[in-house]
């Protein structure tokens, strides 16, 4: 065994805490669920999502697309209203 001293917010160790004792775990054994699917999936188990709810590649894209429809590039499409466009964004969180 070997012991693994992080530095963290306070706030978020509270907030986390409060999640896991919930669910019946103590910070160290959440770390080491965590530790060992990052060894299982070869990577970060989970999507990076950003502050807006998107995968960085979706907001990137939808960017992307702004900037184009701004330009008139590209704004024909299968949507019809607003209302379907915020549909399909939302479908993309």
């Amino acid at each position: 065994m070997t012991t693994l001293q992080i530095r963290i917010d306070e706030k978020i160790k509270k907030d986390a805490k409060k999640i896991f004792d919930k669910i019946g775990l103590d910070i160290s054994s959440a770390i080491k669920v965590y530790l060992n699917q990052v060894i299982i999936t070869q990577g970060i188990p989970f999507a990076l999502l950003t502050e807006n709810g998107f995968t960085i590649q979706q907001e990137q894209e939808i960017l992307q697309a702004s900037e184009e429809a701004k330009k008139g590039i590209n704004v024909t499409g299968p949507f019809k209203t607003a209302k379907e466009i915020q549909t399909y964004l939302d479908s993309l969180k």
